[in-house]
């Protein structure tokens, strides 16, 4: 319920808007009349407007623009009066951006002055990638064997980890991919080259294991050629990875399967298990940053601190993705703007036209994302959300462009489009094939979600959820719409946090529970 000692407070994103958002906790009743020193003093709302919901703060005329970061986000399909409770329903949604025409490479941002002395406790990998987390992943290469995988992980957590304490944790790389599906189809090699370059996440410190069913079409020399990955023991490379077949002569029974799996990790488990933390520069980070269950204090407090933090990182020599191609669509002329070269923001181009002709096969367009949650949020369509969405990605170029399931090459830093679906799941797990190794997830709305792979941080975009979900998020930007901190202030908290987390000196709140959500592959391809 809205705190009937504290007075009104509604927040204006440009001095341009026609509308603002309600601040308070439980929003704001009919009949308020907004004070003075905050957009729109001295107007009476019109209706009830929730927290996070827009006011307008004049008179609207029918077909005029609503405009929200000083940029049109609708058109209203009726007059709408000043004090009016502004929702999806009052809007018709702004065309998209035609992908010609546009500005590339045009915007010069300031040098960021370089960010020096920063260090965190990491796993120097052999192919130099470094690692927050030294875990063993146990690679499947088709569904069929993931309850198999899943009961020899528990063995092995049981028996065979506490003899390896410096490993942090066993996990089975379960997918729903491998068989079924039209696996010699053009588009197939997003999903194989994912599942590959997961496999090879900085976090799982080279060790290769896979476990195959052995009559699925993906098969483990075709996920990990020869030569495609590095080799860790004796092992011929030549050989492939090493793998657990299950439907190999020599297993009988059940027991069996399990017992061979087990075998085979020891040697992985003793390999990471001798691998000690060392101080590190900051620049081996690789943070993916992601926003779920948004709302419209998304754009304002969470997702600029956000921003912030990935240019103090950027500064730092730190690699930054962003990523949620749905969720930038609405904005590709900032992208392509801030692209440091032509190639760049072509590359850009090429991506979300790509993405524009998926979503065109599948009948649907980008008004399928906002959700409903979102929309309870205060966010009423797309293009709202776009605005909120890309502030996170901070203001330093956009130096390289990675297409879905592709992996960072060690000469590729600074901010990195990474393109991929919107989707919670799919997300992360492309940004995982990228070679992240630390994440950050914004939420307004509140999401469980979790990563087995790579540590996630989870801000809150408002104090209440703060408050409810305490044991959930591990930062809470509500402070800033409170009036308690900048978002400078959010943005160094959360670089220190990240250092700190990257290193193991703390544990997110998701790590705590053990919040393992499974990976989703993206798979544009048919399945057969």
């Amino acid at each position: 319920m809205t705190d009937p000692m504290r007075e009104a407070l509604t927040i204006r994103m440009h001095a341009e808007d026609n509308v603002a958002i309600v601040a308070n906790d439980g929003g704001l009743p009919a009949g308020t009349v907004l004070p003075p020193g905050v957009p729109g003093a001295g107007i009476a709302l019109r209706d009830k407007v929730p927290q996070g919901h827009k006011v307008t703060l004049t008179d609207i005329p029918e077909g005029a623009v609503v405009r929200r970061y000083n940029v049109p986000i609708g058109y209203a399909l009726k007059d709408i009066p000043a004090g009016s409770w502004v929702h999806e329903r009052l809007l018709q949604m702004p065309a998209a951006r035609a992908l010609e025409g546009l500005p590339m490479a045009t915007v010069k941002p300031p040098v960021l002055e370089p960010l020096t002395g920063y260090t965190f406790e990491g796993y120097r990998n052999a192919d130099g990638s470094v690692g927050t987390r030294n875990i063993l992943a146990i690679t499947t290469t088709v569904q069929c064997v993931a309850g198999v995988v899943a009961q020899a992980v528990h063995r092995i957590k049981t028996e065979l980890l506490p003899l390896f304490p410096n490993v942090d944790d066993v996990i089975g790389l379960e997918h729903t991919y491998g068989c079924g599906v039209a696996i010699d189809a053009p588009d197939a090699v997003i999903p194989i080259r994912t599942l590959k370059h997961i496999s090879l996440n900085p976090n799982f410190g080279g060790e290769i294991m896979v476990v195959s069913l052995g009559c699925e079409k993906l098969q483990p020399d075709r996920l990990l050629p020869p030569g495609s990955f590095p080799i860790t023991d004796e092992r011929d490379a030549a050989l492939g990875p090493e793998t657990v077949c299950l439907q190999a002569d020599h297993h009988v029974g059940f027991m069996s399967m399990l017992d061979d799996i087990l075998q085979s990790a020891r040697p992985h488990l003793a390999r990471l298990n001798a691998r000690r933390r060392e101080t590190i520069p900051a620049s081996e980070l690789v943070l993916g940053v992601q926003c779920g269950g948004s709302d419209a204090f998304s754009g304002v407090t969470a997702n600029p601190a956000v921003g912030f933090c990935a240019d103090l990182l950027v500064r730092a020599g730190a690699t930054v993705m962003f990523s949620e191609n749905t969720e930038v669509r609405d904005a590709v002329e900032q992208l392509t703007s801030r692209a440091a070269t032509p190639e760049v923001a072509e590359a850009i181009v090429r991506e979300l036209g790509w993405y524009d002709r998926y979503l065109d096969r599948g009948r649907v367009d980008r008004a399928a994302n906002t959700t409903p949650g979102n929309k309870a949020g205060g966010l009423s369509n797309i293009a709202e959300k776009a605005m909120g969405s890309i502030i996170k990605s901070g203001t330093a170029p956009i130096s390289h462009v990675l297409a879905p399931g592709e992996k960072l090459r060690r000469d590729q830093r600074g901010l990195v489009y990474a393109a991929t679906p919107a989707s919670d799941f799919i997300c992360g797990t492309l940004q995982l094939a990228a070679g992240m190794n630390l994440h950050v997830f914004t939420t307004g709305r509140g999401t469980p979600y979790g990563l087995a792979e790579c540590p996630v941080v989870k801000v809150a975009t408002r104090s209440d959820l703060a408050r409810r979900w305490h044991d959930l998020m591990d930062i809470n930007a509500g402070k800033i719409a409170d009036g308690e901190a900048t978002i400078e202030d959010l943005g160094w908290e959360m670089f220190r946090l990240l250092l700190d987390v990257a290193s193991g000196r703390k544990k997110t709140w998701a790590e705590h529970w053990k919040l393992h959500n499974a990976l989703v592959l993206f798979n544009p391809a048919p399945v057969t």
